[in-house]
């Protein structure tokens, strides 16, 4: 297994389990609706970097890109669900403009994600 796909693996583990956890402690607090959030976007992108730690051995032109937009959806989730849930349990901000800046990062990762398609001979060939 290649080393990027294991590092976006160990990612992608935590975020999921973090994502059922909040989920879970949303369903019993009250006013739960940040917290939901937070564990819809964590179990979401997880699932997301999971499929590209898979994916980066049968990609040839264009891996460094998808390791790159794997790690943009990692950092991005972490400050945009993290800033939700700190909102949300402990009544404060992670630091201004988390979420939002978060949540572009996902947006860049996520397009980023189709650069190796435009780079793969293989992908063209087809």
């Amino acid at each position: 297994m290649l080393r990027s796909s294991r590092v976006l693996l160990a990612c992608a583990a935590p975020m999921g389990a973090s994502g059922v956890i909040f989920a879970a402690m949303a369903t019993h607090l009250q006013g739960g609706g940040t917290l939901s959030t937070a564990a819809l976007f964590l179990l979401m992108h997880a699932c997301a970097v999971l499929g590209m730690a898979a994916l980066l051995p049968h990609v040839e032109g264009g891996r460094r890109a998808l390791c790159v937009a794997g790690a943009l959806l990692v950092a991005g989730t972490f400050l945009f669900s993290g800033d939700l849930v700190l909102r949300q349990l402990a009544g404060m901000k992670l630091l201004w403009g988390t979420a939002p800046f978060g949540g572009g990062m996902m947006i860049v990762g996520w397009l980023a994600a189709a650069v190796p398609v435009l780079f793969d001979r293989r992908a063209r060939a087809s």
